[in-house]
């Protein structure tokens, strides 16, 4: 068998990456790792654009729909992005300036009620022989003060400077991070907004050094990939409001306070996979625990058992059927997402893994069918 010039040129590269994959992969990891923190703002807005673009692209099916001059499809555009960032701004704002001044209050009313709560304590130290032998004991111990002041001293003093650097570090981390969302964000509205010509010169040149075949392969793969992820986003969405407003219904039932704000705060952070609740219903717990202590161990037992419902009936049916997967592999799925890689693997995991389920099951189906065919032939 004749070797042409193309794949000796080809064996050529892919044997030399792999040698030096084998004798410098500290460097070559290296590079890989300095690629990803620079494009990480890319990356980040690539992702915010897919998620603007759900909303963005339902906008434009509702504003003039039929006009078809490019005066009015090139202001349909931008008026659908600018509602659609206006819609999740106004929500993320609308659920902080319902939970923030609750939290501030509760905060307040603690710091207010300290006082007496740190006189009760002196009282029922007074009062108890068990804390008396405590003092007593303490009294009789030797204990070296003056050591003691000049440890207190150097740990406030290196407490100052440490202090001071955090503040410098943190100010320097929040600058890059505004710095960073301020390019994604900007990123992603640029690919939003003219994402058919984008796509149009990245086919031209998939076109034009890309195989055919190999091109089919991945339009397919991706085709579906963008199906599972957009249904995956859209199940996640309609489930946080489920168990939202399960969670405002239920507290109001129970006269719970603040109803409302830890409702609308549970149902953003349940757009994490699962554990979104938990990180909401320990917020929720705080606020009511100021309040009403007793009732706060009742919410909490009313949460676990919300976060069973929303985990075993109400996540499984709306995400795996928006996606079209078993309910048991998105319980796996998240499972082991989330031990592997954390939230990040719990977000990516379930659409990961309708890809590939239907990939599967398309495969099988399209072996089969060909399998039926070729068996009706050899009977005939």
């Amino acid at each position: 068998m004749k070797i042409t010039r193309t794949e000796l040129i080809h064996g050529s590269v892919i044997v030399a990456v792999f040698l030096a994959c084998l004798i410098y992969p500290n460097q070559i990891f290296g590079v890989l790792q300095t690629a990803l923190n620079v494009s990480l703002p890319l990356i980040i807005g690539g992702a915010l654009a897919y998620c603007i673009n759900l909303l963005s692209s339902r906008l434009e099916r509702i504003l003039w729909p039929r006009a078809s001059s490019k005066l009015a499809a090139g202001l349909r555009r931008g008026l659908a992005i600018l509602v659609a960032l206006a819609l999740i701004v106004l929500v993320i704002t609308s659920v902080l300036r319902l939970v923030i001044p609750e939290f501030v209050d509760a905060i307040n009313g603690f710091l207010t009620n300290l006082p007496d709560t740190l006189n009760s304590i002196n009282k029922w130290l007074s009062k108890s022989d068990e804390a008396a032998a405590i003092t007593k004991q303490l009294h009789a111990t030797q204990i070296n003060w003056s050591t003691i002041q000049a440890k207190i001293v150097k740990f406030v003093s290196s407490g100052v400077s440490g202090i001071f650097s955090s503040a410098v570090s943190i100010f320097g981390s929040v600058t890059s991070g505004v710095i960073s969302f301020i390019l994604s964000l900007s990123f992603a509205i640029y690919l939003v907004a003219g994402k058919e010509r984008i796509a149009r010169h990245i086919n031209r040149v998939l076109n034009a050094f890309v195989p055919v075949k190999i091109l089919h392969g991945t339009r397919y793969v991706l085709g579906i990939a963008n199906t599972m992820f957009s249904s995956f986003i859209i199940g996640q969405v309609t489930s946080a409001l489920i168990i939202g407003i399960l969670c405002v219904l239920g507290m109001m039932l129970f006269n719970f306070p603040n109803a409302v704000p830890i409702g609308a705060l549970i149902g953003i952070t349940a757009l994490i996979p699962m554990l979104g609740a938990w990180i909401g219903g320990t917020i929720g717990f705080v606020l009511i625990f100021v309040s009403s202590p007793i009732k706060a161990i009742f919410f909490l037992i009313y949460i676990i058992a919300l976060q069973q419902i929303e985990g075993n009936l109400v996540y499984p049916r709306v995400v795996g059927g928006t996606i079209g997967l078993p309910g048991v592999l998105v319980l796996a799925a998240i499972t082991i997402g989330g031990g592997l890689y954390g939230i990040v693997g719990m977000l990516l995991s379930v659409p990961v893994t309708a890809t590939i389920y239907h990939l599967v099951r398309n495969a099988t189906m399209k072996k089969e069918q060909a399998q039926q065919d070729a068996d009706k032939e050899s009977i005939e």
